[in-house]
């Protein structure tokens, strides 16, 4: 039975990178789009034993990962290439579903949060619980120039992203003072402060929030219009994919420079051992700041996105739980792990969608999807994985 394994292993390991990596990617789009299109009940918990059973094996035999990995990065630029393909022509494969577009960009908002959460829960070791608070204050300050000033989407953007930033600034300079479980505490503080003051201040809608958002529009396209592109028709939903596709691939284009830079490699450090990285001269403090704003940068531009989306915003989206939420995907996906934090991320977004069947009890099975996914993979779906230097 063993010899049989090894024997199969070792002929995958003989295939080339870039079958191997059309493979994977191919593959794992199939799977996506069978659980986004699957309906009833029996095919879902099926998928999801598919799931497990990938994982489980990947477990059992590292060294599938490790040769997946591997090809991967012989084949870098085909693996792009192919990606990117995937992303521009899915929309095309769901036969105009309007809800499985929903929650293909509810998954890609919520999975830029979880990758703006990693910079410092993953990298720098950094328990946020204020998340959720930045992502609101991103979504009320576009909507806010939007419907008060006019501001177009394209304007709010960037001023939305520099206010939410400035409150990452100040949630972290006073968070500098605690540390571990007391900066939770105080990011949770934080994250109920900016709660209640939304669902109190009159010009923010209090807990009525803030209705009739305009949508966006691009070179005279407005976002709320289907796309029509060589005789194919796709609903209006497929603008705001695209647009949260992009925004996706520019967080996973900041994960991949900051991971490499003197930045992440400080953040480790202080993830490592915080004492040895001040004795090492690493500002400690300003580096644990930097993950606050960058953090805060990302969430807004999400928050932003959203806002525009569903053209209605209140308090009740930015609650305590949706950094709990966002949190649990980080853990989940794998601390440190672009593709483990994204996969996290479409998991928790998608599974309770698909649970409806149970009604009331769905977060119950939910959490229970959640625990044997973690009993197979107690380090993430896809763990952090070892630093290379020296283009090893």
């Amino acid at each position: 039975m063993s010899t049989t394994t090894l024997t199969h292993v070792q002929s995958r390991a003989a295939l080339p990178a870039g079958l191997t990596v059309v493979a994977t990617e191919i593959g794992g789009a199939a799977l996506l789009g069978a659980f986004l299109l699957a309906e009833a009940t029996p095919m879902v918990l099926a998928l999801l034993a598919l799931m497990g059973g990938l994982f489980a094996a990947l477990q059992l035999r590292p060294r599938i990962e490790e040769e997946i990995v591997r090809a991967f990065h012989e084949a870098r630029g085909l693996a792009t290439v192919l990606a990117v393909a995937i992303v521009l022509v899915y929309p095309f494969f769901l036969g105009g579903n309007t809800y499985a577009l929903h929650l293909l960009i509810v998954s890609l908002l919520y999975s830029v949060l979880a990758l703006a959460l990693n910079f410092q829960l993953g990298s720098a070791n950094i328990p946020n619980f204020a998340t959720g608070a930045t992502y609101g204050i991103g979504a009320y300050t576009s909507a806010l120039l939007a419907i008060h000033l006019g501001w177009s989407f394209w304007a709010t953007l960037p001023a939305a992203a520099i206010v939410a930033t400035l409150f990452g600034f100040l949630l972290g300079i006073p968070s500098m003072r605690t540390r571990d479980s007391y900066l939770a505490l105080v990011t949770i503080a934080f994250g109920i402060v900016i709660h209640q003051m939304l669902n109190n201040l009159s010009w923010t809608g209090g807990p009525n929030g803030l209705v009739g958002i305009p949508a966006p529009s691009l070179l005279g396209h407005s976002f709320m219009q289907p796309i029509e592109l060589f005789g194919f028709r796709l609903p209006s939903q497929a603008n705001f994919y695209y647009l949260s596709a992009a925004l996706l691939g520019l967080a996973i284009l900041s994960a991949k420079r900051l991971h490499e830079s003197r930045v992440g490699l400080a953040w480790n450090a202080i993830r490592a051992d915080e004492l040895a990285a001040k004795c090492q001269g690493i500002n400690v403090v300003w580096y644990k700041i930097l993950a606050f704003g960058v953090d805060a940068f990302l969430a807004a531009f999400a928050g932003t996105i959203y806002a525009f989306y569903i053209s209605y915003i209140s308090p009740d989206n930015f609650t305590f739980l949706v950094s709990v939420t966002i949190m649990t995907m980080v853990i989940v996906g794998g601390m440190d792990n672009t593709l483990g934090v994204i996969l996290g991320a479409f998991l928790l977004t998608m599974l309770p969608e698909k649970l409806r069947i149970f009604s009331d009890y769905r977060l119950l099975f939910v959490s229970v999807v959640v625990i044997l996914f973690l009993i197979l993979r107690p380090k993430g779906l896809f763990p952090q994985r070892q630093r290379h230097y020296g283009g090893q």
